[in-house]
């Protein structure tokens, strides 16, 4: 997991304005922990604007001789008007712009390599981070009865997934590494310049698994949240269910959905779909829920995904509300019918299997909703258009301007 440290330059500013001691608000506590300083840090490590909290740039202005209200514009600019590029920065003098480059700073905004919207208005982009990765992130616009849109954001926590769910697109890609809180809160920024429309709902269902980077998603958690002014409760944590995790969400005392995907309703059907839920019994998931349903009062999400003649029938229907009434009150089935995967063996079921399902559901008792399909002819499911693009990262230099939008093959 990417870790938040202290920076050193061989600059011939004050030390202060070479060593950065940056202080990360974790959302779990609300009590700022600062890195000690490391005079050996790699010379390579970026310093990055983006995800820092106003208190932290204007500690940062003030390391740099300026007036604390240099950094209250700096975060005006990175969050409002999203300022890709120091120099940019006009509101600024220049003095202090050239010295937030000399010392190392940069914005922390990545290029978007593809863009690809479907006939239903969903966009689904591949953002190009700094090693040459591409990482997926999808929007995804809904307009109201009213006629006001809803826009969602689903961000990527990771490039790739080491989890290998069978059914999943990212899996089938491979895993590269975790995001940093920068490279996960410029997902959202990208949406809402795409779209030129504020993004009202954040989900944590990208490529990734979130709790295997619970760190960063927890400092973009917070940066989303207070800086880009997203409510909690306007934002979904999805996991497969890592141990020991789920706990700690649960300290954390988020307004945040945790959603759990669960896709099956035994423990022996979900190993063959989920490889990590050996590690992670069911009973011992359903326990952690029970516990974070008590400690939080937040209702537990469960993402079903429905798989044609594996798990859609309404014996498993019977099975998975029977597994959920046997754990407590507070919870939610979220049906997800199977978005199609180019190589996979898994089909998607008919919309009478999907009604029965939720019909069977619903008689017990269990508050169920189906998601509305989105972006079928965009590759929307998770990992599929970056798996189109990328197995490894992208050519650098001029052997990638000759052409951006080559296969890069293994």
């Amino acid at each position: 997991m990417a870790r938040m440290a202290v920076f050193h330059h061989a600059y011939t500013v004050p030390l202060a304005r070479a060593i950065h001691v940056r202080a990360v608000s974790v959302a779990c506590s609300g009590i700022a922990t600062v890195t000690a300083p490391s005079l050996n840090k790699k010379k390579e490590d970026p310093q990055v604007l983006l995800g820092m909290s106003e208190q932290d740039l204007q500690q940062l202005a003030l390391d740099f001789g300026q007036q604390s209200y240099r950094g209250k514009q700096l975060h005006h600019l990175l969050y409002k008007r999203k300022v890709k590029e120091i120099q940019d920065f006009s509101h600024l003098p220049l003095a202090f712009r050239n010295e937030l480059q000399d010392a190392g700073w940069r914005v922390g905004r990545s290029p978007i390599h593809k863009a690809v919207t479907a006939n239903d208005g969903t966009v689904k982009l591949l953002v190009k981070l700094e090693d040459n990765r591409l990482v997926e992130t999808v929007g995804i616009p809904v307009k109201d009865e009213k006629g006001s849109i809803r826009l969602t954001a689903c961000v990527s926590s990771q490039v790739g997934c080491p989890l290998r769910c069978s059914f999943c697109a990212t899996g089938k890609g491979g895993f590269s590494r975790n995001l940093k809180r920068h490279e996960i809160v410029e997902q959202v920024l990208a949406i809402e310049e795409l779209f030129k429309h504020r993004v009202t709902n954040v989900v944590f269902m990208g490529m990734g698994e979130p709790m295997l980077n619970m760190k960063e998603v927890l400092e973009a958690h917070r940066c989303l949240n207070k800086d880009i002014q997203i409510g909690q409760r306007m934002i979904t944590i999805s996991t497969v269910g890592v141990p020991n995790t789920i706990k700690r969400l649960a300290s954390c005392k988020l307004q945040s959905t945790l959603a759990i995907s669960l896709h099956a309703p035994n423990q022996k059907l979900r190993e063959k779909l989920v490889p990590s839920a050996k590690s992670y019994p069911l009973d011992a998931i359903m326990k952690d829920c029970r516990d974070y349903f008590h400690e939080t009062s937040r209702r537990v999400s469960f993402e079903y995904t429905l798989l044609a003649g594996v798990n859609d029938e309404v014996g498993h229907a019977k099975e998975l509300a029977e597994l959920l009434h046997e754990w407590g009150p507070g919870y939610h089935v979220n049906l997800i019918p199977y978005n199609p995967v180019d190589g996979s063996e898994y089909k998607r079921p008919y919309k009478k299997s999907v009604l029965a399902f939720s019909t069977a559901l619903e008689s017990r008792k269990i508050t169920v909703s189906v998601r509305q399909t989105r972006g079928l002819d965009a590759s929307a499911a998770c990992g599929q258009l970056r798996n189109e693009f990328q197995k490894t990262p992208l050519l650098s230099g001029a052997e990638d301007q000759q052409s951006q939008s080559e296969l890069v093959v293994a």
